[in-house]
C-alpha cells in the first residue's frame, strides 16, 4: 500500500474504475452473447438484441473500453449473422 496520500487517492480511484469498466464489459459480452443464440435459434425478438448489441459496443468503444476498429468489426460480423 503506498504512504503518499495522491498515491492512495489513485490506488482507489483506480480500483473504482476498473470495476466499473469489468461491468460495462461483462454487459457488452452478454449483449452480444444473447443476440448470438437468439440468432441461432431463430428467435422473433433478435433483431431487438442486434440493436441492443450494437448500442452496447458503440457505448463501450466511446467510452474506451474497447477500440473504434474493434467496435466496428464485430459490428460487421453480427451484421453479418443477420443476413
Amino acid at each position: 500500500m503506498p504512504q503518499i496520500k495522491q498515491a492512495i487517492k489513485r490506488v482507489k480511484t483506480q480500483k473504482k474504475a476498473n470495476q466499473l469498466n469489468a461491468t460495462q464489459l461483462s454487459e457488452l459480452r452478454t449483449a452480444v452473447k444473447k443476440f448470438k443464440l437468439a440468432q441461432a435459434e431463430g428467435a422473433e425478438n433478435a433483431s431487438d438484441l442486434h440493436k441492443e448489441a450494437v448500442r452496447s459496443l458503440d457505448k463501450a468503444a466511446s467510452k474506451g473500453l474497447i477500440h473504434k476498429n474493434k467496435a466496428s468489426r464485430d459490428k460487421a460480423r453480427l451484421a453479418k449473422l443477420t443476413k
